[in-house]
């Protein structure tokens, strides 16, 4: 029952959002505007609420936090010996790396919520917090090593003013800082903040649907199945082993298994878009990852049981 439980409302919302864009019942236009509000007004918002409205408890401490890090920095390593044994081409490295460990923030809540609750939203809002920056620098490092033209330089500063300003982040750090000093919120802004939280997910997972193409499949098809591979079979085995070595169980070890098995972020698109990699490739990568994720959640769900 877990499994229909947490993962069938999360696939009900995005062929819903498929089949909106293909009823055009949505649009372009639509979708980008709804991807604005959630990422920088409602997201933010329900992880400042949700790690905010209760006093902190980390069973495992830094632990959970530090082998979630390794584990995707191994991933990005493997990552880029895969990309120099294959060979994959310097247009198409950025692309392929970041689909190998980068993660659906969207969809890892909406089945967080459903399977592990309040408390192990917390725990995930905590290591999302910690990881988008660590993520975003491995990403961008190896797009501008692998783009022969531009000025990496200004990129570079200009992807640290984003980190700095990420409403995610700036989230959950608020959140964690308002739970360690308060730990609840009056009664009228938990009622108002409850309200906009449950506008987040389904907009959100209405997007992922709709922004699904498989247009650019058919030519980038060996790539994208070797990435899901990266992020959707090895990242769990080689995050399992991490976290045996730091010794991280209960709450803190499902949370993280959860987090290692997500399908790639619909956001690599967008930044080999303005970093000048392939683009095709990252829509392939999405389309594939998120098709096949739902088998290595549903492992984690069942061994969390």
């Amino acid at each position: 029952m877990i499994l229909l439980d947490a993962l069938f409302p999360v696939l009900a919302l995005i062929l819903f959002g498929a089949a909106f864009k293909h009823w055009r019942l949505t649009d372009a236009a639509f979708l980008r505007a709804s991807d604005r509000l959630v990422y920088f007004v409602f997201f933010p918002l329900m992880l400042f609420w949700k790690i905010g409205s209760a006093p902190l408890h980390i069973d495992d401490g830094w632990r959970y936090l530090a082998a979630s890090t390794l584990a995707v920095v191994a991933i990005c390593g493997f990552s880029l010996a895969y990309i120099r044994w294959r060979p994959v081409s310097p247009f198409q490295a950025g692309s392929f790396n970041q689909a190998c460990y980068r993660f659906n923030t969207y969809i890892g809540m909406a089945v967080l919520i459903n399977a592990f609750g309040e408390a192990g939203v917390q725990l995930y809002g905590i290591l999302i917090g910690l990881i988008i920056p660590i993520i975003n620098v491995l990403c961008v490092s190896v797009l501008i090593w692998y783009d022969t033209g531009g000025n990496g330089g200004n990129r570079l500063t200009a992807t640290v003013k984003n980190l700095l300003a990420n409403p995610l982040i700036l989230a959950c750090v608020a959140g964690i800082v308002y739970a360690k000093l308060v730990g609840s919120f009056p009664k009228p802004v938990d009622n108002t903040l409850r309200l906009l939280s449950q506008v987040t997910l389904p907009l959100a997972l209405f997007s992922i649907g709709g922004s699904l193409t498989f247009t650019s499949l058919r030519t980038n098809i060996g790539l994208a199945l070797a990435a899901a591979g990266f992020k959707l079979a090895l990242l769990p085995l080689v995050g399992l082993v991490c976290l045996w070595l730091f010794g991280v169980t209960g709450l803190a070890w499902k949370v993280s298994m959860l987090f290692f098995a997500l399908p790639t972020s619909t956001a690599i698109y967008i930044l080999s878009s303005q970093l000048r990699s392939d683009t095709e490739l990252a829509s392939a990568a999405i389309v594939m990852s998120t098709l096949l994720s739902f088998v290595p959640m549903a492992l984690v769900l069942l061994a969390a049981v």
